[in-house]
């Protein structure tokens, strides 16, 4: 390996630990997607290091979403090293971005889009993301901003389905004195430093946070989000079962059993249900959870919620209805 430096060890660290977690058969393969960028790229050259000592094959993704000139040559660099560094396969994907909720969700939905397919193509069981411990800082202030509730306040996940993110306990500063030690071309990417976007807005505020309030702010933050998410892990564990018993096979909801619910799990339960019945997770706001809320709590014979995607839900007889759904009589 080409360093002791302590940065350089603690990503190793983290990457190892996190592919001793997975339960795959020898030579399977592990993608890292990589922009360019000093956390991916450390991340990348971690995994290069240590997977063939695990018994994993290791290769890179690089995601080009054609938003700025030169992207295309830019991301056929980061290939081009990942080849050089025995990541196999090294490969660029471009995608197009387009759609609603602005540049930054339409890239990212592109973006997943396009690491699914490749490991699907490529049978990978797990694909790393560089998400830092500043990352997830970042995440919680802007779900405690945007009123987003204990699941956004949880931040990142861990691990989810075939993604895993082993670096939200290091922190940025070390992914570059990383990325700097092993002499890595770093792209820093411009969207990171546009003030137009409100995560880059953010980012130039969390070290004004740590001379102002002290340090340790960000890290107390991710704590933070490891907590709830445990928490917010139970309580929807909970509402599902709840969920699956006070449903009918018609699809209606049990007004009584509901309406003594505890709030925490009645509104993961009222969610839970409406996404179920076809209302898309992205569309579905706190504020039509409340009204269906209120259908329960504070009944005066009001007429059904409206619904994204042309759906309502309203009561009758005793039971929550969604109209496109069976609906009693």
């Amino acid at each position: 390996m080409p360093s002791d430096h302590p940065a350089v060890a603690a990503i190793r660290r983290a990457v190892s630990t996190d592919m001793q977690l997975l339960d795959a058969v020898a030579s399977s393969l592990i993608l890292v997607a990589c922009s360019g960028g000093p956390d991916s790229l450390a991340l990348a050259a971690a995994t290069a290091d240590v997977a063939p000592g695990l018994g994993f094959r290791a290769g890179l993704i690089t995601v080009d979403h054609d938003l700025q000139p030169g992207s295309a040559t830019r991301a056929q660099d980061v290939a081009s090293w990942g080849e050089r560094r025995g990541l196999s396969p090294s490969e660029v994907v471009t995608v197009q971005v387009a759609g609603v909720g602005g540049v930054e969700a339409a890239a990212r939905r592109a973006r997943y889009g396009a690491l699914d397919a490749a490991a699907r193509r490529h049978r990978a069981v797990a694909v790393l993301l560089g998400h830092t411990e500043d990352d997830q800082a970042e995440t919680v202030l802007l779900g405690l901003a945007r009123g987003s509730g204990a699941m956004s306040l949880a931040g990142m996940a861990r691990q989810r389905g075939l993604y895993r993110r082993p670096l939200l306990s290091i922190s940025r500063v070390d992914t570059h004195s990383a990325a700097a030690e092993q002499d890595l071309s770093v792209w820093q990417d411009p969207h990171n430093a546009d003030s137009r976007y409100a995560r880059s807005r953010l980012r130039a505020l969390l070290p004004e946070l740590e001379r102002g309030i002290g340090p340790g702010v960000v890290a107390g933050l991710a704590r933070s989000a490891r907590l709830l998410r445990a928490d917010a892990e139970y309580l929807d564990a909970l509402a599902a079962d709840r969920r699956a018993a006070w449903s009918a096979p018609d699809g209606t909801m049990d007004v009584a059993a509901l309406a003594t619910a505890a709030t925490a799990i009645r509104g993961r339960v009222l969610r839970g249900w409406l996404i179920d019945r076809g209302v898309s997770p992205g569309a579905l706001t706190l504020e039509h959870v409340d009204r269906i809320d209120r259908l329960l709590t504070d009944w005066r014979g009001q007429g059904p919620v409206f619904l994204p995607g042309g759906l309502a839900a309203g009561r009758r007889a005793g039971r929550l209805y969604c109209v496109g759904e069976a609906m009693p009589g």
